[in-house]
């Protein structure tokens, strides 16, 4: 599924491409987009695909495509400090990009039934955290993995305020995944090859609004037989955070609106990286026209004109890469001034999450 805008040269092309078809709608989807690059969460030896409108699938490892994931993040109506529960939660891409709306104060739970699927999303969220320069641009809510089936949850365990289903969900799993949403929430799933979204307005009433026409795989079934017996889901415990974790949260929110108005102050513009933009020639093409026996057969050639064209094309192609002069990384003010503090190296590297960047 996908395909619906054009490919992009990097991430922020994805995005512009998918803002201009009006899958990204709004502010807050269109910044959680940006900061997370799409291809960190491939494979190497697949990230040439990372920046088109496609699924892709290695082994148990699956990414649905970009329009899809615009489409659910608009539909979730996503808030800072809600709770939300992915079912399939698969890479954490969509889990993580959540994350960076919820804020260090809701609730990120995700239950995917792949055991080494749940290792990799673990990873990628661990390079997220320590490695990438986003992370100290947002306050974030992590992402919590757990291995199951979604369709094997205990059925005591806590509502959500926004419910993500991942795989195609049958007509008779319906209320199944209304369990699990608050009065107020909202779910969004695919059902009926539709991707559907669900408000509960009342303790049994509900507002359904098909969204997209979407193909996904379906939820696998548990295994009911006497052999195999499927093992009950426990969603992840709520925790409250401890003082410290708080007064870390509450350090970094004030260093990062302090360097915000400095910077508002010496009326500084915020940067924008130029971008490459390659432009696009279709090459004429010519027909001539042979005989074969009986039939008369086409057969296309190179014009000079063609060959003159690609001439032009590389030296066009030269000047703007001559041209093009990459800016340098945009310092971390929030890690420099954490670094500068008069705090001992143990605290400091504390508030920085242990980051080396």
């Amino acid at each position: 599924m996908g395909g619906a805008v054009s490919a992009g040269e990097d991430n922020d092309d994805l995005i512009d491409n998918l803002k201009e078809a009006q899958y990204i709608r709004t502010e807050r989807v269109e910044r959680a987009f940006r900061a997370i690059d799409r291809a960190d969460y491939y494979l190497e030896g697949y990230r040439e695909n990372a920046y088109k409108d496609l699924a892709w699938k290695h082994g148990n490892i699956h990414l649905s495509a970009p329009c899809i994931y615009s489409e659910v993040m608009e539909a979730l109506k996503l808030q800072p400090g809600l709770s939300f529960l992915n079912l399939g939660s698969g890479t954490g891409y969509l889990s993580t990009m959540v994350g960076l709306i919820l804020g260090p104060f809701g609730i990120n739970h995700g239950i995917e039934i792949h055991a080494d699927v749940v290792d990799y999303a673990t990873e990628k969220l661990d390079n997220f955290i320590k490695n990438s320069d986003s992370f100290d641009k947002f306050e974030f809510c992590e992402p919590v993995f757990v291995v199951g089936n979604c369709l094997d949850v205990l059925s005591d365990n806590l509502q959500y305020d926004r419910v993500y289903c991942g795989a195609g969900v049958q007509k008779d799993h319906e209320n199944y995944m209304k369990i699990f949403l608050k009065i107020g929430g909202i779910l969004v799933m695919p059902m009926d090859d539709q991707l559907t979204q669900i408000i509960r307005t009342g303790q049994n009433t509900w507002e359904t609004k098909n969204i997209l026409a979407v193909s996904f795989a379906p939820l696998i079934q548990p295994n009911r037989s006497d052999c195999f017996k499927s093992e009950n889901v426990k969603l992840p415990p709520v925790t409250v955070r401890c003082l410290q974790d708080l007064a870390r949260i509450y350090i970094r929110r004030n260093l990062r609106n302090l360097i915000n108005q400095e910077i508002q102050a010496k009326g500084i513009p915020q940067k924008v990286a130029p971008k490459r933009k390659r432009k696009k020639l279709r090459r004429r093409k010519i027909d001539t026209y042979v005989f074969v026996g009986n039939q008369l057969i086409p057969q296309p050639f190179d014009s000079d004109e063609d060959d003159k064209m690609e001439e032009n094309r590389e030296e066009e192609e030269k000047e703007m890469n001559e041209d093009f002069k990459p800016e340098e990384a945009s310092p971390n003010l929030l890690r420099e001034r954490i670094l500068s503090l008069p705090l001992p190296e143990s605290l400091k590297a504390y508030l920085t999450f242990y980051r080396q960047k």
